[in-house]
């Protein structure tokens, strides 16, 4: 459909999205409405859910496609990336904007969600991330406001043009702050959170993973678009960024290691209980095997590089997901499994964020291709 210049194709995928993204509005109205008690399976022993876990704390991460690539780009000038800069920004955007909506939706007493902005809880970890989370977020949809302008509010264009350098120095900061401090809100659940994921070292392993997420979700997000809008991103640009990512991914293995062993809890990786699987599981499949095909000749095709990014995100959504449920459910003493209405909103929040980058791609200069083709 068109209108005044302005288009979004209809096709039935997207018949199904926009399904789902309004069931997901509906149970958000709802859930407003009536509090987490109906809507979720939340209890005093499972504060902290599938939206923490997977809208929060996972989309956080995959998100991080944005502070990576304004690196890489921007600040260490690597200008054969650009081709990827404005798609990785978007993507890292929308992914912030959702993770802002779950943090929303999560708050039980969400009619309070202005009260950090005035109440200076410098101490609290929390109060660190939903500024940092909130800082940033606002200053992509500045960095936003130089492709928005070039079709809508021209005479602004310059003015945004100019402020790029100081928002994108700014936007690297935010990030590596948040990213971190995630992890280190379960340093205080040293008697709850299972020995495999519990350490001190882990605001570093959320940072470092959140880093190397980024040219994951870019070999990802780049190879679908290039199918629906036939915009071909060269295969050495992503092969470079994914031996970038693969370097990084060396160091977390060897800080991983580094840390069991100097915890010595090797035992328990070999344990053979739930625990050990799902360790070794994202590890195995989200590190060591990713790994493996950056620096071998897997990375010099597509779909090389395709399944190294599905890998990749995997492992970083296994590994979230691991700290926020299955490390805590030995010590929760209560269990716990989303709700409908809990699976509902994140499904359709995702739902949400691929249409808008839909339309967004159709209608502003995202991808350096002047057509796009169904």
């Amino acid at each position: 459909m068109t209108a005044q210049g302005w288009s979004f194709r209809m096709t039935p995928i997207r018949k199904l999205l926009i399904l789902l993204a309004t069931i997901c509005l509906g149970v958000c109205i709802f859930r407003l409405v009536t509090g987490l008690g109906i809507v979720t399976n939340l209890n005093d022993e499972w504060p902290w859910g599938l939206w923490i876990g997977f809208d929060v704390l996972t989309g956080v991460a995959l998100a991080g496609g944005g502070y990576f690539t304004a690196i890489v780009v921007h600040v260490l000038h690597r200008d054969q990336y650009h081709a990827i800069a404005r798609g990785a920004m978007l993507t890292s955007l929308l992914g912030y904007l959702l993770v802002m909506a779950g943090l929303f939706l999560d708050i039980g007493q969400w009619f309070n969600f202005w009260r950090p902005f005035v109440s200076w809880g410098h101490t609290s970890v929390l109060f660190e991330v939903f500024w940092c989370v909130s800082c940033y977020t606002t200053v992509q949809i500045l960095e936003f406001g130089e492709i928005f302008t070039e079709r809508v509010g021209k005479k602004w264009h310059n003015a945004f043009k100019k402020a790029m350098p100081v928002l994108l120095i700014v936007g690297i900061i935010f990030p590596t702050l948040h990213q971190s401090s995630l992890g280190g809100l379960y340093l205080i659940a040293v008697d709850k959170l299972y020995p495999l994921w519990w350490s001190t070292l882990i605001p570093y392993f959320f940072l470092i993973s959140s880093f190397f997420v980024g040219p994951a979700m870019i070999c990802v997000e780049s190879t679908l678009a290039g199918k629906a809008y036939n915009h071909k991103v060269p295969v050495e640009v992503l092969r470079g960024l994914a031996k970038i990512g693969g370097y990084f991914m060396l160091l977390y293995l060897a800080l991983k290691i580094f840390d069991l062993s100097n915890r010595n809890v090797w035992d328990l990786v070999f344990a053979g209980n739930l625990e050990s699987t799902m360790f070794l599981l994202e590890l195995g499949f989200g590190v060591i095997i990713p790994i493996l095909i950056v620096f071998s000749g897997m990375s010099k095709s597509r779909s090389g590089l395709f399944i190294y990014g599905l890998l990749v995100s995997g492992g970083v959504i296994l590994n979230r997901m691991n700290v926020v449920f299955t490390g805590m459910s030995g010590k929760a003493g209560a269990s716990y499994f989303p709700s409908i209405w809990e699976w509902a909103v994140s499904i359709g929040l995702v739902s949400i964020g691929v249409l808008a980058y839909c339309f967004i791609v159709e209608n502003f200069r995202i991808l350096e291709h002047e057509e796009h083709h169904a």
